[in-house]
């Protein structure tokens, strides 16, 4: 409200580039409320756009400067006059002066380090925010912009998994078993308890996922635990030799990574606890440390435009060989038969010729007719008439026995020809009178085909 002229006399608005598809996330405030905000990650740049709006249209006004400031900070709960900025930059927008109009500002951090990530816990906050100040003489006119900033981690080299064997003497005694130490944000916890030695009375065991908050230093430590979650993974008495099996998801809970004294003022770990309760109440538990770390989300959409690029890139290569070589044209596929590559197995798949690799329709082999045809085959032969006039060339264009016996053998390698005494010879001889005697005996239990009247019964002569 404007009160003799002092009161603030215009509005600041600030837009970032790419709102409409920056991804958004949440965080809790003080109050314990959810709110949204755009996410960035370390390195990336911050740009956008300052609008300053005159309530009055056609007043003025005088201002000693305009900046916008990226700033991180650290704010204790029990030491708020105190803030810790660990990042702070500064960029001016206009020099002293008046405005008459509405005016906007560009400007762009480029590639800022953010160190750590956002956090809003019980004790402390970490955030990141834009402000924009009008320097003025009596007030200033400000306005701040909070930013989320999520760290992504790879996943580590050493992943041990945790074992160890606990228990009270001559009473109790368990081992327990995680598959790992650290864990992802939308990982499994795997695992299972096994019991060494009973001889108490348990009634129930459960496992539980406490978040431990430490502020301060010396003296002045701080530290607040929070149940995340809580399970009850058996209910009744164990025996010896008993394992029990433990899955927890963690992708349904409200967690942050670890972090380790961030700029030496707090700290957030996480622990499993296992807690054991007899009938009479009492409670038996161990707690074991574990690391969380966010991991980045997979992007598909650059992945393929990558293999993309490379098969264009390929084809590309196999163009320009193809046009660089000086190989006859009548070969069909470019090469001599000097250069012929030595004949493939039949189930080994030949690479594609730069002429195929252009057209995804590939040629298919033709079909073999079978030696033996199937029963309906048999019924249309029988339905068939051959006229009388054309009955001889129809014979001389059937396919013998011995042509469709030796298209099945192995084509030989494109080798000189040997004499007819060699061994692979005799082996194609014999083989092949083999299967002669074997389509002999079945052509005699074959069905006879019924044929016109002007067709011959004289029997066609068979090579043997």
């Amino acid at each position: 409200m404007s009160f003799f002229g002092f009161g603030q006399s215009a509005e600041i608005s600030i837009q970032l580039d790419g709102s409409e598809t920056r991804k958004m996330a949440e965080m809790k405030t003080e109050d314990g409320k959810k709110e949204r905000y755009y996410l960035y990650y370390d390195g990336e740049s911050v740009s956008g756009k300052v609008n300053v709006m005159l309530k009055k249209p056609g007043s003025r006004l005088e201002h000693q400067g305009i900046k916008i400031e990226f700033i991180g900070l650290i704010e204790l709960y029990y030491d708020r006059g105190n803030h810790h900025e660990f990042t702070s930059l500064v960029k001016e927008l206009a020099r002293p002066g008046e405005l008459t109009q509405n005016t906007a500002f560009d400007f762009e951090f480029n590639q800022v380090e953010k160190p750590y990530e956002s956090y809003s816990g019980t004790n402390v906050r970490l955030r990141y925010f834009l402000r924009v100040t009008i320097v003025r003489r009596l007030s200033d006119i400000a306005r701040e912009m909070d930013l989320l900033v999520h760290t992504l981690s790879s996943y580590p080299e050493m992943n041990n998994s945790i074992k160890m064997e606990v228990g009270i003497e001559d009473c109790l005694h368990i081992e327990f078993e995680y598959n790992k130490s650290k864990y992802h944000l939308k990982d499994v916890i795997v695992g299972k308890i096994y019991f060494l030695l009973v001889r108490i009375k348990i009634k129930h065991m459960e496992i539980a996922i406490i978040k431990r908050e430490t502020t301060g230093s010396g003296p002045n430590t701080f530290n607040e635990n929070e149940t995340i979650a809580k399970y009850e993974i058996m209910d009744g008495a164990p025996v010896r030799g008993e394992s029990i099996p433990i899955r927890v998801f963690l992708a349904g809970y409200d967690l942050t990574p670890t972090m380790r004294d961030i700029n030496k003022k707090f700290s957030v770990r996480y622990y499993l606890n296992l807690v054991l309760v007899d009938e009479e109440e009492r409670r038996y538990f161990k707690q074991q440390e574990i690391t969380l770390w966010r991991k980045g989300e997979r992007l598909r959409r650059p992945i393929q435009q990558q293999l993309l690029a490379q098969q264009q890139a390929l084809q590309q290569m196999s163009l320009n060989n193809q046009q660089s070589s000086k190989f006859p044209q009548s070969h069909p596929q470019g090469i001599t038969q000097d250069f012929a590559p030595p004949p493939m197995a039949a189930n080994v798949a030949e690479p594609p010729s730069p002429q195929q690799s252009q057209s995804p329709m590939h040629e298919e082999a033709p079909e073999e007719i079978p030696n033996n045809p199937s029963p309906q085959v048999q019924r249309q032969q029988q339905n068939i008439t051959i006229a009388p006039a054309q009955s001889q060339p129809e014979l001389e264009k059937e396919p013998s026995e011995e042509e469709v016996i030796t298209s099945k053998l192995p084509s030989p390698p494109t080798e000189p020809p040997n004499s007819i005494d060699s061994p692979e010879d005799e082996f194609l001889e014999a083989q092949a009178g083999s299967l002669s005697d074997e389509d002999e005996n079945m052509e005699v239990e074959r069905e006879p085909v019924k044929t016109s009247s002007g067709v011959s019964q004289e029997p066609v002569p068979v090579a043997q």
